[in-house]
This record gives C-alpha cells, sequence and structure tokens, in this order.
C-alpha cells in the first residue's frame, strides 16, 4: 500500500511540474504580435484606396499602409467593408484598423482610437461645369448627394445652409453620387477634397470645385479602443516615415507634392 502511494505521489508531482512548464511556454506565444493586420476600407475611395483596371487594390492610403506594416514585419489584409458599418465592424473584430480617409471627429473618438493626424482635408462642393451654383448660398432648394457613413454627413448638417436644401441625397459611395450630378439628377456633391480633386481633375471641363466649403478636416489611422500596442506600432511606423521621407515620396507619387502633416 505504501509503494502505491509513493506512486501516486509520484505521478501527480509530475503532472503538476509538467502542467506548469506548459502555462510558462504558453505565455508567450499568447503574448506575440499577430502574424496579420486585417485592414478595413472602402474600395470604392479613390485615391486613398481602390480597384484598378485589374480589379487589384490600390492606391494612397493602401501604400502607406504596405510600408508601415514591412517595418512591423506583419502581413497585411486590405479588407473592404460597408463603410457606414465601419465602427461595428471595428469593434466586432472583423478588421483590425480603419484605413482609408478615416477623418478624426469627436464623435468617432468615442469609439476609436486614432493615431496623430497624417492629412488635412476639407469636405468640398462640387457643381457641374455651368452651372448657377456659385457659393454655399445657392444651394437653397437643390438636391445635394453625399456618402453615406462619411464625415460629409456631420459637416453639411451643421451649417445653417442645410435646413434650406430640398433634399440631400445619401449614397453608398461618391463614385456613384458623382455620376448622378453627371446625369443631372443632383445639383451638387459634398465630397472629401481628395477624391473631388481626383475625379474633377480627370475629367476637365465637367464639374467645377466651389471656392467655400464646410471645413477642414484631419485623416488618422483608426484602430479599437483597448488595442494600445496595435496603435502604438502604427504610431511608431508612421512616426518613422514621416522622418525618413518615406510618407512624404508616396504622397508625391499619388498627389505630385508632399501633402503629410
Amino acid at each position: 500500500m505504501k509503494k502505491f502511494t509513493s506512486l501516486l505521489m509520484l505521478s501527480l508531482t509530475a503532472g503538476v511540474l509538467l502542467s506548469g512548464c506548459g502555462n510558462d511556454a504558453a505565455t508567450p506565444a499568447a503574448q506575440s504580435a499577430p502574424a496579420k493586420i486585417v485592414i478595413g476600407l472602402d474600395d470604392n475611395f479613390p485615391p486613398m484606396g481602390f480597384r484598378n483596371e485589374k480589379n487589384e487594390l490600390v492606391g494612397f492610403d493602401i501604400d502607406l499602409a504596405r510600408e508601415a506594416t514591412k517595418r512591423l514585419g506583419v502581413e497585411v489584409e486590405f479588407k473592404p467593408i460597408d463603410w457606414s458599418a465601419k465602427e461595428a465592424e471595428l469593434n466586432g473584430k472583423r478588421v483590425d484598423a480603419l484605413w482609408n480617409g478615416l477623418t478624426i471627429t469627436e464623435e468617432r473618438r468615442q469609439n476609436i482610437a486614432f493615431t496623430t493626424p497624417y492629412m488635412e482635408n476639407h469636405q468640398i462642393i462640387v457643381v457641374p461645369a455651368g452651372s448657377a451654383i456659385k457659393a454655399k448660398a445657392d444651394l437653397a432648394g437643390k438636391v445635394i448627394g453625399i456618402q453615406d457613413g462619411s464625415s460629409a454627413i456631420g459637416a453639411v448638417e451643421k451649417d445653417p445652409v442645410s435646413t434650406s436644401f430640398k433634399e440631400l441625397k445619401r449614397f453608398g459611395d461618391n463614385v456613384t453620387a458623382l455620376m448622378d450630378l453627371t446625369t443631372g439628377r443632383l445639383d451638387a456633391v459634398v465630397l472629401d477634397e481628395v477624391v473631388g480633386r481626383y475625379y474633377t481633375a480627370k475629367k476637365p471641363g465637367e464639374y467645377l470645385v466651389l471656392d467655400e466649403h464646410f471645413g477642414t478636416e484631419e485623416y488618422g489611422v483608426g484602430t479599437r479602443k483597448d488595442d494600445t500596442e496595435l496603435l502604438g506600432k502604427l504610431q511608431k511606423a508612421m512616426d518613422e516615415m514621416k522622418a525618413d521621407g518615406s510618407a512624404a515620396r508616396i504622397s508625391t507619387e499619388w498627389f505630385g507634392k508632399d501633402i503629410i502633416k
């Protein structure tokens, strides 16, 4: 009986030791950095992120994100999402970051953590060439197009002129809104300057950008509020890219000049 008891005690002791070793081995793996970062984006938002003629995802923010994740030594996956549901996609952990002309607002700060701004933007007003609309006041009684889920909505609705619109019509993306502007179903479109300038430059003589706009905004990269480790790493990579000129180079390739903030 003593022999059996001794063997039992030895077996239990070995089990405890093995269990302890197993926990120690698992701890570093659990704390290791992710092998891949999934970035949510609107894939119809040129020049920030869009599909080229080969259906490949390209754009200014795409190139910035590729450079940043390369410095972090992790794989990057770009996942097109419904931009109006971006916060749900992020906090539901279907994506790890939002990087696609994401405007920093106090309202969004309630649910999203942001890097420091890397670009300034305006919400511009685009009308057809030859339009009688020359200023914001001329938008009274007109049908205005805007992208659903975009910061342009808040910028417009804060302006008193918005109460005079005939209709503020929401679209899934800016491209469709601009198409409706061309066909006469809209009188004007309010959208991000980087997008508006990109499209109007591609079709000279077809559009006019008004001098007045709906305010200045800043772009940042968004992560979950509790994902401080990822936010810190992305911020460090962005700071390095600004310091060594990589961000300026990417900006010049897309915009013809350095517009990095």
